[in-house]
Protein backbone atom coordinates (compact mmCIF):
# COMPACT_ATOMS: atom_id res chain seq x y z
CA UNK A 1 0.00 0.00 0.00
CA UNK A 2 1.53 3.30 -1.04
CA UNK A 3 1.41 6.51 0.95
CA UNK A 4 -2.00 8.05 1.51
CA UNK A 5 -4.80 8.19 4.04
CA UNK A 6 -6.52 4.83 4.39
CA UNK A 7 -10.15 4.57 3.32
CA UNK A 8 -13.07 2.81 4.97
CA UNK A 9 -12.45 -0.94 4.96
CA UNK A 10 -8.66 -0.64 5.22
CA UNK A 11 -6.46 -1.15 8.27
CA UNK A 12 -5.50 2.29 9.53
CA UNK A 13 -3.77 1.94 12.91
CA UNK A 14 -2.00 -0.41 15.34
CA UNK A 15 -2.11 -0.42 19.13
CA UNK A 16 0.54 -2.46 20.92
CA UNK A 17 -0.16 -3.65 24.45
CA UNK A 18 3.04 -4.43 26.34
CA UNK A 19 3.84 -5.11 30.00
CA UNK A 20 6.91 -2.87 29.64
CA UNK A 21 6.21 0.05 27.26
CA UNK A 22 9.59 1.83 27.72
CA UNK A 23 11.49 -1.40 27.03
CA UNK A 24 9.21 -2.08 24.05
CA UNK A 25 10.08 1.36 22.68
CA UNK A 26 13.77 0.55 23.03
CA UNK A 27 13.42 -2.82 21.27
CA UNK A 28 11.26 -1.67 18.36
CA UNK A 29 13.21 1.56 18.01
CA UNK A 30 16.41 -0.40 17.49
CA UNK A 31 14.89 -3.15 15.34
CA UNK A 32 12.38 -1.25 13.16
CA UNK A 33 13.71 2.31 13.51
CA UNK A 34 10.49 3.53 15.09
CA UNK A 35 10.48 6.91 16.80
CA UNK A 36 8.19 7.78 19.70
CA UNK A 37 6.49 10.61 21.51
CA UNK A 38 5.05 10.43 24.99
CA UNK A 39 1.31 10.67 25.55
CA UNK A 40 1.18 11.65 29.25
CA UNK A 41 -0.90 9.26 31.31
CA UNK A 42 -1.56 7.02 28.30
CA UNK A 43 1.53 5.61 26.58
CA UNK A 44 3.69 6.35 23.58
CA UNK A 45 2.81 7.33 20.04
CA UNK A 46 4.73 5.55 17.27
CA UNK A 47 6.09 7.08 14.07
CA UNK A 48 7.76 5.71 10.94
CA UNK A 49 9.62 8.25 8.82
CA UNK A 50 7.79 10.99 10.69
CA UNK A 51 4.32 9.53 10.00
CA UNK A 52 2.06 8.29 12.81
CA UNK A 53 1.29 4.56 12.70
CA UNK A 54 -0.05 3.74 16.18
CA UNK A 55 0.66 3.59 19.89
CA UNK A 56 2.21 1.50 22.65
CA UNK A 57 0.24 1.08 25.87
CA UNK A 58 0.70 -0.75 29.17
CA UNK A 59 -1.06 -4.06 29.81
CA UNK A 60 -0.99 -3.12 33.50
CA UNK A 61 -3.24 -0.09 33.39
CA UNK A 62 -6.71 0.91 34.61
CA UNK A 63 -7.61 1.30 30.92
CA UNK A 64 -6.59 -2.29 30.10
CA UNK A 65 -8.69 -5.30 31.18
CA UNK A 66 -6.99 -7.48 33.79
CA UNK A 67 -5.13 -10.43 32.29
CA UNK A 68 -4.69 -8.87 28.84
CA UNK A 69 -1.84 -10.57 26.98
CA UNK A 70 0.85 -8.66 25.07
CA UNK A 71 -0.40 -8.12 21.53
CA UNK A 72 -0.52 -5.79 18.56
CA UNK A 73 -4.12 -4.76 18.07
CA UNK A 74 -5.37 -3.80 14.62
CA UNK A 75 -7.88 -1.15 13.62
CA UNK A 76 -10.06 -0.89 10.51
CA UNK A 77 -11.43 2.45 9.37
CA UNK A 78 -15.23 2.67 9.09
CA UNK A 79 -17.82 5.32 8.35
CA UNK A 80 -19.73 4.65 11.59
CA UNK A 81 -18.44 2.78 14.63
CA UNK A 82 -21.98 2.40 15.99
CA UNK A 83 -23.43 0.96 12.78
CA UNK A 84 -20.44 -1.35 12.34
CA UNK A 85 -20.72 -2.64 15.92
CA UNK A 86 -24.36 -3.45 15.32
CA UNK A 87 -23.45 -5.23 12.09
CA UNK A 88 -20.73 -7.25 13.87
CA UNK A 89 -23.33 -8.55 16.33
CA UNK A 90 -25.82 -9.32 13.57
CA UNK A 91 -23.19 -11.38 11.76
CA UNK A 92 -22.43 -13.52 14.80
CA UNK A 93 -19.47 -11.62 16.22
CA UNK A 94 -19.11 -9.64 19.44
CA UNK A 95 -18.80 -5.88 19.80
CA UNK A 96 -18.54 -3.68 22.85
CA UNK A 97 -20.38 -0.39 22.91
CA UNK A 98 -18.53 2.25 20.85
CA UNK A 99 -16.87 5.13 22.70
CA UNK A 100 -15.13 8.39 21.86
CA UNK A 101 -11.38 8.98 22.14
CA UNK A 102 -11.57 12.67 23.01
CA UNK A 103 -11.89 14.53 19.69
CA UNK A 104 -9.73 12.08 17.74
CA UNK A 105 -12.47 9.63 16.78
CA UNK A 106 -14.88 6.95 17.88
CA UNK A 107 -14.00 3.27 18.19
CA UNK A 108 -15.44 -0.10 19.06
CA UNK A 109 -13.69 -3.25 20.27
CA UNK A 110 -14.89 -6.23 18.22
CA UNK A 111 -14.37 -9.96 17.83
CA UNK A 112 -15.25 -12.03 14.79
CA UNK A 113 -17.37 -15.22 15.19
CA UNK A 114 -14.20 -17.30 15.69
CA UNK A 115 -12.90 -15.01 18.42
CA UNK A 116 -10.26 -12.90 16.64
CA UNK A 117 -10.09 -9.36 18.03
CA UNK A 118 -10.08 -6.25 15.86
CA UNK A 119 -11.13 -2.68 16.48
CA UNK A 120 -13.01 -0.29 14.21
CA UNK A 121 -12.24 3.40 13.95
CA UNK A 122 -14.54 6.23 12.93
CA UNK A 123 -12.23 9.22 12.44
CA UNK A 124 -12.89 12.74 13.62
CA UNK A 125 -9.61 14.65 13.90
CA UNK A 126 -7.39 11.54 13.64
CA UNK A 127 -7.79 9.85 10.27
CA UNK A 128 -5.25 7.10 10.83
CA UNK A 129 -1.90 6.45 9.25
CA UNK A 130 -0.91 7.66 5.81
CA UNK A 131 2.55 6.06 5.84
CA UNK A 132 3.95 4.32 2.75
CA UNK A 133 3.74 0.65 3.73
CA UNK A 134 6.95 -0.20 1.85
CA UNK A 135 9.05 2.03 4.11
CA UNK A 136 11.19 0.12 6.63
CA UNK A 137 9.29 -0.26 9.89
CA UNK A 138 5.86 0.39 8.41
CA UNK A 139 2.97 -2.06 8.92
CA UNK A 140 2.38 -3.54 5.48
CA UNK A 141 0.23 -6.66 5.80
CA UNK A 142 -2.46 -7.92 8.15
CA UNK A 143 -3.29 -11.61 8.51
CA UNK A 144 -5.79 -13.56 10.56
CA UNK A 145 -5.14 -17.13 11.70
CA UNK A 146 -8.49 -18.71 12.39
CA UNK A 147 -10.26 -21.96 13.19
CA UNK A 148 -13.05 -21.69 10.60
CA UNK A 149 -12.01 -19.96 7.39
CA UNK A 150 -15.42 -20.28 5.77
CA UNK A 151 -17.14 -18.58 8.67
CA UNK A 152 -14.50 -15.82 8.85
CA UNK A 153 -14.65 -15.27 5.10
CA UNK A 154 -18.42 -14.75 5.11
CA UNK A 155 -18.16 -12.45 8.14
CA UNK A 156 -15.51 -10.08 6.78
CA UNK A 157 -16.96 -9.97 3.28
CA UNK A 158 -20.33 -8.95 4.72
CA UNK A 159 -18.88 -6.54 7.28
CA UNK A 160 -16.36 -4.58 5.22
CA UNK A 161 -17.38 -5.31 1.64
CA UNK A 162 -14.18 -7.25 1.03
CA UNK A 163 -13.92 -9.85 -1.72
CA UNK A 164 -11.71 -12.90 -1.39
CA UNK A 165 -9.59 -15.28 -3.39
CA UNK A 166 -8.17 -18.55 -2.02
CA UNK A 167 -5.11 -20.18 -3.55
CA UNK A 168 -2.97 -23.17 -2.69
CA UNK A 169 0.27 -21.92 -1.14
CA UNK A 170 2.90 -24.53 -0.32
CA UNK A 171 0.31 -27.18 0.43
CA UNK A 172 -2.26 -25.11 2.32
CA UNK A 173 -5.00 -22.70 1.39
CA UNK A 174 -4.32 -18.99 1.70
CA UNK A 175 -7.10 -16.42 1.34
CA UNK A 176 -6.42 -12.88 0.20
CA UNK A 177 -9.05 -10.27 0.99
CA UNK A 178 -9.41 -7.27 -1.32
CA UNK A 179 -11.19 -3.94 -1.10
CA UNK A 180 -11.96 -3.22 -4.72
CA UNK A 181 -8.73 -4.05 -6.53
CA UNK A 182 -6.52 -3.46 -3.47
CA UNK A 183 -5.33 -6.40 -1.34
CA UNK A 184 -5.96 -5.54 2.32
CA UNK A 185 -5.44 -8.73 4.35
CA UNK A 186 -4.81 -12.45 4.38
CA UNK A 187 -6.26 -15.48 6.15
CA UNK A 188 -5.01 -18.95 7.06
CA UNK A 189 -6.45 -21.94 8.89
CA UNK A 190 -4.86 -22.66 12.26
CA UNK A 191 -2.77 -25.80 11.69
CA UNK A 192 -2.86 -28.84 14.02
CA UNK A 193 0.59 -27.81 15.29
CA UNK A 194 -0.66 -24.32 16.09
CA UNK A 195 -3.73 -25.75 17.79
CA UNK A 196 -1.53 -28.04 19.88
CA UNK A 197 0.36 -24.95 21.00
CA UNK A 198 -3.02 -23.45 22.02
CA UNK A 199 -2.92 -20.69 19.44
CA UNK A 200 -6.23 -18.84 19.36
CA UNK A 201 -7.77 -16.99 16.38
CA UNK A 202 -6.16 -13.57 16.08
CA UNK A 203 -4.90 -10.88 13.71
CA UNK A 204 -1.16 -10.56 13.11
CA UNK A 205 0.87 -7.71 11.63
CA UNK A 206 3.79 -7.75 9.18
CA UNK A 207 6.33 -4.91 9.16
CA UNK A 208 8.52 -4.09 6.18
CA UNK A 209 12.29 -4.45 6.55
CA UNK A 210 15.18 -4.16 4.11
CA UNK A 211 16.65 -7.55 5.05
CA UNK A 212 14.71 -10.26 6.88
CA UNK A 213 17.71 -12.37 7.90
CA UNK A 214 19.53 -9.37 9.33
CA UNK A 215 16.39 -8.28 11.19
CA UNK A 216 15.94 -11.75 12.69
CA UNK A 217 19.56 -11.88 13.84
CA UNK A 218 19.31 -8.39 15.36
CA UNK A 219 16.05 -9.29 17.11
CA UNK A 220 17.76 -12.33 18.67
CA UNK A 221 20.63 -10.17 19.90
CA UNK A 222 18.07 -7.83 21.48
CA UNK A 223 16.50 -10.71 23.43
CA UNK A 224 13.64 -11.72 21.12
CA UNK A 225 12.59 -15.24 20.19
CA UNK A 226 12.46 -16.24 16.52
CA UNK A 227 9.28 -18.32 16.32
CA UNK A 228 9.29 -18.61 12.50
CA UNK A 229 12.82 -18.71 11.02
CA UNK A 230 13.34 -16.66 7.85
CA UNK A 231 11.77 -18.29 4.82
CA UNK A 232 10.62 -17.41 1.34
CA UNK A 233 7.06 -17.01 0.11
CA UNK A 234 7.25 -17.71 -3.65
CA UNK A 235 6.18 -14.70 -5.64
CA UNK A 236 5.78 -12.54 -2.52
CA UNK A 237 9.03 -12.16 -0.62
CA UNK A 238 10.80 -13.38 2.51
CA UNK A 239 9.51 -13.21 6.09
CA UNK A 240 10.14 -14.27 9.67
CA UNK A 241 8.08 -14.47 12.85
CA UNK A 242 9.38 -12.85 16.04
CA UNK A 243 8.29 -12.61 19.67
CA UNK A 244 9.66 -9.50 21.34
CA UNK A 245 11.34 -9.68 24.77
CA UNK A 246 8.08 -8.28 26.17
CA UNK A 247 6.02 -11.12 24.61
CA UNK A 248 4.57 -9.38 21.54
CA UNK A 249 4.40 -11.53 18.39
CA UNK A 250 4.85 -9.93 14.96
CA UNK A 251 6.34 -10.59 11.54
CA UNK A 252 8.97 -8.89 9.41
CA UNK A 253 8.88 -9.08 5.63
CA UNK A 254 10.78 -7.95 2.56
CA UNK A 255 8.72 -7.98 -0.63
CA UNK A 256 10.13 -9.30 -3.87
CA UNK A 257 9.32 -6.08 -5.71
CA UNK A 258 10.86 -3.77 -3.11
Amino acid sequence: MTAGTRRAGQFCWINMLSPQPPQACDFFGKLLEWSFFEMPGMGFGVKVAGRDIGGIFDTVSPRTPSGTAPIIGVMVKVESADATAERVRALGGRAEDPFDILEAGRMAVCHDPNGANFDVWQPKKLHGTDVDSLLPGAPSWFETLTTDTGRAKAFYESLFGWTSETTDAQGFGYTTFKLGADPVAGMMQVTPEMAAARMQPHWGVYFTVTDVDTAAREAGKLGATICVPPRDIPGVGRFAGIISPQGVMFYVIRYSQS
